[in-house]
């Protein structure tokens, strides 16, 4: 018997449905984004996260409960993946042109 979810999916509107699912089948949209989409969409339709795991190729179901809580709390904006790692941009783009020039 699976555990009771933290953070269960909160229902998705149809604008959001429709965009998940035209980015779950996009052939040029990121990698990343469309894994998310993917992912998000399973789990809306109700699949465990670790059969969602599976089904975007990821070990985990941490993986997948975390996506799905930014996705209860950013929108359609958690499918972009945040920053990667190491330090953060210190300028903006016209100090970085100052700069270069």
């Amino acid at each position: 018997m699976s555990r009771r979810r933290k953070d269960p999916l909160r229902p998705l509107t149809a604008d959001e449905r429709q965009e998940l699912t035209r980015l779950s089948r996009s052939l040029s949209a990121p990698a990343a984004h469309v894994e998310r989409a993917r992912a998000l969409l399973a789990i809306a339709e109700g699949a465990s996260y670790t059969a969602a795991a599976h089904q975007v190729g990821r070990r985990h179901n941490e993986t997948i409960s975390a996506w799905v809580s930014r996705f209860n709390r950013d929108g359609l904006a958690a499918v972009r993946p945040g920053h990667g790692g190491g330090p953060r941009i210190r300028y903006g783009a016209d100090a970085q042109q100052r700069i270069l020039a």
